[in-house]
């Protein structure tokens, strides 16, 4: 199965199992698009260039999400644009700058919030003509990505303190990725059980049940220092690979080292309502 294939595959067993449907199957395809900040509107403009010469059947929906203060000082993203997103379910975005001010929450943290876009969605490819230290990687990293250390709650007492929100429900919702019916190839899961038994914990016990039920599926536990260690070593070792937050904002940036960078990287968040929110990796 090539890697296009298997991602499709990945994606839709999600779709099925929420009875999401969308458009694109036959006829134009309204996209929201984000062209977002800096260079945004620039590449923006480049991309909608490209898909026109490829006569591909996509109508753009161009929002803002300059995030704005509602009713209590809540910060949201203008109504307008939720909206587009709510009703398109597909966006494409630039990069988003977080102003400089208190209070101000993450751009990115916050869409990902507003859609519950819990699974990040990153399929690294030896690029063909592309020069690098590796010829054969073929790897797709799955990363929570509302929840654990990122999930934007700190407090200060006498020390810096820092919650990991972890539910099972999410954890859950994660599988319909991982878990496609019929599958030969091998998942890798990893996690750092030793520093954290409760997070990471109830993350690899409902792995662990998943995985049960799936007997055809080659489950791996791993430690993240381990599959570091190992990535640089062969990385046509490993094929799909989930993880918490954190573990997979490292991970995912070393696989994207193997191919040439952030920047030929391309990444999905997909939500639990059927919202999708695709992007190209950047070091900003």
């Amino acid at each position: 199965m090539t890697r296009p294939e298997k991602v499709s595959r990945l994606l839709g067993a999600l779709h099925n199992q929420k009875q999401v449907t969308r458009g694109f199957a036959g006829g134009v395809q309204t996209v929201t698009l984000i062209p977002g900040d800096g260079i945004g509107p620039e590449i923006s403009a480049a991309v909608m260039k490209i898909f026109d010469a490829a006569k591909a059947p996509i109508q753009w929906e161009e929002r803002n999400v300059t995030a704005i203060q509602g009713p209590g000082g809540k910060w949201m993203i203008p109504p307008e644009a939720k909206e587009s997103m709510d009703k398109n379910k597909m966006g494409l975005k630039g990069p988003l700058k977080t102003p400089i001010a208190a209070g101000h929450p993450s751009m990115n943290l916050l869409l990902r919030k507003t859609f519950d876009l819990y699974a990040n969605v990153r399929p690294c490819v030896s690029i063909e003509g592309y020069k690098t230290p590796y010829t054969d990687v073929n790897i797709v990293t799955i990363r929570e990505n509302t929840e654990g250390e990122y999930s934007g709650i700190e407090h200060v007492t006498r020390l810096l303190k820092n919650n990991s929100l972890y539910y099972d429900q999410t954890i859950l919702y994660l599988y319909p990725f991982v878990l496609p019916e019929t599958s030969p190839d091998i998942f890798s899961f990893f996690y750092l059980i030793k520093c954290r038994r409760m997070s990471d914990g109830l993350f690899l016990q409902k792995c662990r049940e998943v995985a049960e039920n799936c007997k055809d599926i080659k489950f791996n536990e791993m430690y993240l220092d381990t599959v570091c260690l190992n990535m640089v070593q062969d990385p046509s070792q490993f094929d799909v690979l989930v993880m918490p937050n954190l573990y997979g904002d490292i991970l995912s940036d070393l696989c994207a080292g193997l191919i040439g960078g952030l920047g030929v990287t391309p990444s999905g968040n997909i939500g639990a309502n059927g919202v999708a929110i695709f992007e190209s990796v950047r070091p900003w």
